[in-house]
């Protein structure tokens, strides 16, 4: 991880002459260099255990290197995904719980590459601040690593950007950059799907990190501050309960895949719901029809809505309500895919199936009502 901004310059040289004889130094601007240096060496650990065929996961240098052929790929095409984890970062800040935000952070890029049929190999983040306090800092970074372990990529580099002025005390913003590849020929969706195949739904984790704006105004809305018991999860104080990091689905995903199961188009339900995110890996003469009564609804879920006043619409658009992945599978091939995904640790759920879109009809139907 390359720490440019907090390096960069030549903040321990005088500046020009004051009036008083004395010189400014970078510090005085408000950039700690040496912060920066003492960060990198308190990442090193985590960093290296992020290793993989590949990556040696050393950090450091001006770029970071990662080697396709020694990760056993002939033929590869490769796929790129940015992301942030949005106003959950406002939880994390206000209740100061940093250590799990780093691996939203690299969920929100590693499952927009798995849909694709795509491998993650590597992953660079970008942290910005006002002032760099290096126990914040080692905690994001922690999880980053936690999460690049969890779906088996290499955190090969990185950037912590200090900026006096720019960020209140004590803000922070978090992006993260992946680059996973495929064999070609292998990528989703295969273009295939067609009427009758079946629709998966694999279980959420919680809110994920999608909604966060509307689920801090309902917090708002009720009075309630993060130590205070999570009216949906007994013995939680609610900022820990909200800040339940998204799932990461990259292996047992792989897994499936490389079994040879029948999976023909994935869907990572994030900002937009069911209602947005389904539509763009399915063709436009198709149209899925969900029962929204078997989704198995978290209780956080019903909690936001009564409390929030939110109706059941807007819920679908705005958060993942139980389905962090969709999965489109061959209906003879369905009992053998949740089998697949079950063994992987996986809550699997038949939601749907795929049938021709009418004239005048949306890509996605609902059936039923979510249990909220």
């Amino acid at each position: 991880m390359s720490e440019a901004s907090s390096s960069a310059g030549n903040g321990s040289q005088n500046g020009p002459e004051n009036g008083s004889g004395n010189g400014l130094s970078y510090a005085d601007a408000g950039v700690d260099i040496d912060a920066g240096n003492a960060l990198v060496t308190r990442i090193k650990p985590f960093v290296k255990a992020t290793a993989r065929p590949g990556a040696d996961s050393e950090i450091g240098g001006f770029g970071g290197l990662f080697d396709l052929k020694a990760a056993g790929f002939s033929d590869p095409v490769l796929v790129a995904a940015n992301d942030g984890v949005g106003t959950k970062l406002k939880i994390a800040i206000d209740s100061g719980a940093h250590a799990t935000v780093g691996i939203d952070l690299v969920a929100m890029c590693v499952n927009d590459l798995v849909v694709q049929g795509a491998e993650p190999l590597f992953f660079l983040d970008y942290y910005a601040c006002g002032a760099l306090d290096i126990d914040v800092a080692a905690d994001v970074v922690k999880g980053i690593a936690e999460g690049c372990r969890i779906s088996g990529c290499a955190l090969i580099g990185g950037e912590t950007a200090e900026m006096p002025g720019m960020y209140r005390a004590g803000d922070y913003d978090l992006a993260g950059f992946a680059v996973g590849a495929a064999e070609r020929g292998s990528l989703l969706p295969r273009g295939d799907a067609k009427p009758g195949d079946v629709l998966l739904a694999l279980a959420s984790s919680g809110v994920h990190s999608n909604g966060f704006s509307l689920v801090r105004k309902i917090v708002e809305h009720a009075g309630l501050d993060w130590n205070a018991d999570a009216p949906f999860a007994p013995g939680t104080t609610l900022g820990a309960a909200l800040m339940t990091p998204t799932r990461i689905y990259v292996k047992p995903l792989l897994a499936a895949l490389k079994a040879g199961a029948g999976i023909k188009a994935l869907a990572h339900i994030t900002g937009g719901g069911l209602p947005e995110n389904l539509p763009r890996v399915l063709p436009d003469t198709l149209a899925a029809r969900i029962d929204l009564s078997v989704i198995a609804v978290p209780p956080v879920f019903g909690w936001l809505a009564k409390t929030g006043g939110v109706a059941q619409s807007e819920m679908l658009r705005t958060f993942n309500c139980g389905v962090g992945m969709v999965v489109a599978v061959e209906a003879d091939e369905a009992d053998a895919v949740v089998a697949a995904l079950a063994a992987e640790g996986e809550t699997v759920a038949r939601i749907g199936r795929l049938e021709e879109r009418a004239a005048g009809t949306g890509a996605v139907i609902f059936d039923g009502a979510l249990a909220l």
